[in-house]
């Protein structure tokens, strides 16, 4: 079952950090969660790896509108999405809001994922077609 959309972009991982967070905002998603797995994986496990965050997006009007459909849906949110290093490239993974529609089975969630999912995808455009360029 795919779960996920990824694109991967011309940008060493640091700007590419700044420009999702700003395609992001454009299409309503604030950062509520980050967490450094790279950082994390170092401290506690002394491992080295590629830098590799997860961002927890949320955007408001569509997390209230999923929460009333379905109280427990805080269990699958924030969406998340992932900004890993692929050598001298970046990788932007996002959680397919639909997962959502498949995991509680809970239809009327569909167009709330519908939304959201537009939304992350026109992030993912923005991002593959350098419209974010945080050097600006």
């Amino acid at each position: 079952m795919a779960y996920g959309t990824s694109v991967t972009i011309d940008r060493p991982f640091d700007e590419a950090v700044t420009a999702v967070r700003e395609a992001l905002a454009e299409q309503g998603f604030g950062v509520l969660t980050e967490i450094d797995v790279q950082a994390t994986m170092k401290q506690k496990l002394d491992h080295d790896m590629e830098p590799y965050l997860i961002l927890g997006a949320c955007n408001p009007p569509l997390a209230k509108r999923g929460l009333d459909a379905e109280i427990s849906l805080g269990l699958l949110l924030p969406c998340n999405v992932v900004v890993r290093s692929a050598g001298d490239r970046t990788v932007v993974e996002v959680l397919d809001p639909q997962t959502m529609v498949r995991l509680t089975d809970n239809d009327q969630l569909k167009p709330v994922a519908d939304e959201a999912a537009a939304r992350l995808a026109a992030t993912l455009d923005a991002l593959q077609q350098g419209t974010f360029d945080p050097s600006r």
